[in-house]
């Protein structure tokens, strides 16, 4: 099932699990900023546009777990999915030390057709499927950079994400260091905002919930993200099984 602001795979797969893809493309609508909000196609290439091999892994893990997948069709930087409507880095004007040419010109009446035309249509997505299913548990994928300019490069290759709830967070780290692997623990940033995906459909509904984020030199090919997604699809059911919720 593909919308303009979404697609979604799976939708009548019988798991448990509903992942979601939040930053899974850098594609911008023609009618965004001419198509490219004024960047040079070598910066649509980089993370700043997008999570570099999330997608891929999203769509190995609903397929591995047998649950769908939801995956957003537009660049972070044409409106970021992952953040509330009020929060100040919904479009992003400056990132990673590249200027945002067609954000940093838009007016109150462009953001309201991205948010309507792209960001809302997502969540509803979301919610809609979310709320279709019997005790949901949200997976949001995301990938990192290396190194961001300027600063240290990171060492972790997975990353979890979380706020209040960590129930499902915390034995997952545990069971991603015994694999032997540099795993964050709110790392390498930590894992809440106001109004962001995790918080809209997993916290304000007391659903169980993970964010997991892989650093992208480790998925960017086809092969990496399908070895990720089957390292990582036991580990989740285990986690999943072995807290009994």
């Amino acid at each position: 099932m593909t919308q303009t602001a979404y697609e979604i795979s799976g939708v009548d797969r019988p798991g448990r699990w509903l992942i979601t893809c939040d930053h899974a493309t850098n594609v911008v609508p023609d009618w965004v900023g001419g198509g490219d909000l004024g960047l040079p196609h070598a910066e649509m290439g980089r993370h700043i546009a997008y999570d570099i091999g999330a997608l891929g892994v999203a769509q190995g893990l609903g397929e591995a777990l047998k649950s769908p997948v939801v995956a957003s069709r537009f660049s972070r930087l044409v409106i970021d999915p992952n953040r509330g409507e009020q929060d100040p880095t919904l479009l992003m004007k400056l990132y990673d030390g590249t200027v945002i040419p067609a954000n940093a010109r838009a007016d109150e009446a462009e953001l309201t057709r991205r948010l309507q035309l792209l960001h809302r249509p997502y969540h509803r997505a979301v919610a809609d499927l979310a709320a279709s299913r019997r005790d949901p548990v949200i997976c949001a994928i995301h990938s990192f950079t290396p190194q961001l300019k300027g600063r240290l490069p990171r060492p972790w290759e997975v990353g979890v994400l979380y706020a209040a709830d960590a129930r499902l967070a915390q034995p997952f780290i545990a069971a991603c260091r015994a694999q032997g692997w540099t795993t964050g623990d709110n790392q390498p940033y930590t894992g809440h905002l106001p109004g962001d995906s995790i918080d809209r459909h997993a916290l304000q509904h007391g659903r169980l919930n993970l964010l997991i984020e892989v650093r992208h030199d480790l998925i960017d090919t086809p092969a990496g993200q399908a070895a990720w997604a089957a390292r990582l699809a036991p580990i989740l059911a285990q986690v999943l099984a072995d807290t009994g919720l």
